[in-house]
């Protein structure tokens, strides 16, 4: 069926602009991207089978290889980059939101919130420090090391010169793993000891190391992996 044979509500466009984008499916939503079809699919279709092959997962299609994506029948290499921005300015909205960091940073699921957006869906680990004023406010915050699959290696030296320049008092250590196991390894537990070992000859305070992946996580400071998968739609 043609897009122009749906029912006013039923299209795309039309419904958007009526109801909201809220109103609207992820299928629909896509659709709006791709902006029309094929000689065999409407839009919607064409959408459908871009989401089926991501088994409905957005994420998914946010990481899909993009010649994977402009092979498909119905995308191409200028519908592409229309859903690719999409995806990158979602992502870059979540990374402005500085909401968290007006407010001291008092437990692991607060970092969490912070550095998922800038962690998730990475196939490779970064290690990133979160400088902390006395009352455990952001400072600043910033990557230090980039590694492969499995590790990522920062000198506490380094995170010390920082964190004296920056004249904060606590530091957090964060890092993700994009395995999906959040426990730490034996190359975690030495870098957090020789990092808390660093910082408190200086009389800086390590007050947590964060290991994230897309749906949980693990904290040092309680010593416990946290499942999380719908912890960014709690207030």
């Amino acid at each position: 069926m043609r897009i122009k044979d749906l029912c006013v509500d039923e299209r795309p466009r039309e419904k958007m602009l009526s109801k909201g984008a809220g109103a609207m499916s992820n299928a629909e939503l896509l659709a709006i991207l791709i902006g029309s079809g094929t000689r065999k699919e409407n839009v919607l279709e064409v959408a459908n089978r871009l989401l089926s092959s991501a088994d409905g997962n957005l994420s998914r299609i946010a990481d899909m290889d993009k010649t994977k994506v402009m092979a498909m029948d119905g995308i191409g290499k200028g519908r592409y980059a229309s859903i690719a921005a999409a995806f990158e300015l979602g992502r870059r909205c979540c990374l402005e939101d500085p909401g968290l960091e007006k407010v001291p940073l008092c437990d692991p699921a607060m970092v969490y919130k912070m550095m998922l957006p800038r962690l998730k869906g990475l196939d490779h680990e970064e290690l990133w420090i979160i400088y902390l004023t006395r009352a455990n406010y952001v400072i600043h915050k910033e990557m230090l090391s980039m590694g492969g699959l499995s590790a990522t290696v920062v000198d506490p030296r380094l995170v010390v010169k920082k964190a004296l320049d920056k004249r904060a008092c606590g530091i957090i250590m964060v890092h993700n793993h994009p395995s999906g196991n959040p426990m730490p390894g034996m190359e975690d537990l030495a870098q957090t000891a020789a990092m808390k070992k660093a910082a408190s000859t200086f009389d800086i305070s390590m007050t947590d190391h964060v290991i994230i992946c897309d749906d949980r996580y693990y904290s040092f400071a309680d010593d416990k992996v946290y499942v999380s998968k719908n912890l960014l739609d709690q207030k």
